[in-house]
């Protein structure tokens, strides 16, 4: 297998047996599967020459910016959960245990840019003033 396949099949697993419902549908996942690690290898192989850059590399470097991407936007839900939403804010431990941060790491995710940054998409402000303006936001 050539380098930019066996990345593409690395980004993108085949169902294991019986994870796949109903199980009649399995070999569409698996046809699925392999139609995405088909377009993921074009694109990647695309990108790496465009950019004469390791394949491996840019991959790592792909992944960083989804998972950066991912951080803004739980940062951004959190502070919706804690400061826009209704007339109580959810709690700090479940909001933690659903976004796999401790008690007071939720307090410490976001702050004034994420609450800027809801207000903004929202058309309007928090519900209530913010106490807590330890962190200024990233």
């Amino acid at each position: 297998m050539h380098l930019i396949e066996e990345l593409a099949a690395l980004r993108n697993p085949m169902p294991a047996r019986g994870t796949v419902t109903p199980e009649d549908c399995y070999d569409d996942a698996c046809e699925q599967v392999q139609e995405q690690r088909k377009e993921d290898a074009f694109a990647l192989e695309a990108a790496s020459d465009g950019l004469q850059t390791d394949p491996l590399l840019l991959t790592l470097d792909d992944l960083r910016a989804q998972r950066e991407r991912v951080d803004a936007a739980v940062r951004v839900l959190l502070a919706y959960g804690r400061e826009f939403h209704g007339g109580r804010p959810y709690g700090l431990e479940e909001l933690g245990r659903r976004a796999g941060y401790s008690t007071s790491g939720v307090r410490t995710a976001y702050g004034e840019e994420e609450i800027r940054q809801v207000a903004e998409q929202l058309g309007r402000q928090a519900n209530r003033p913010r106490k807590d303006t330890a962190r200024s936001g990233r």
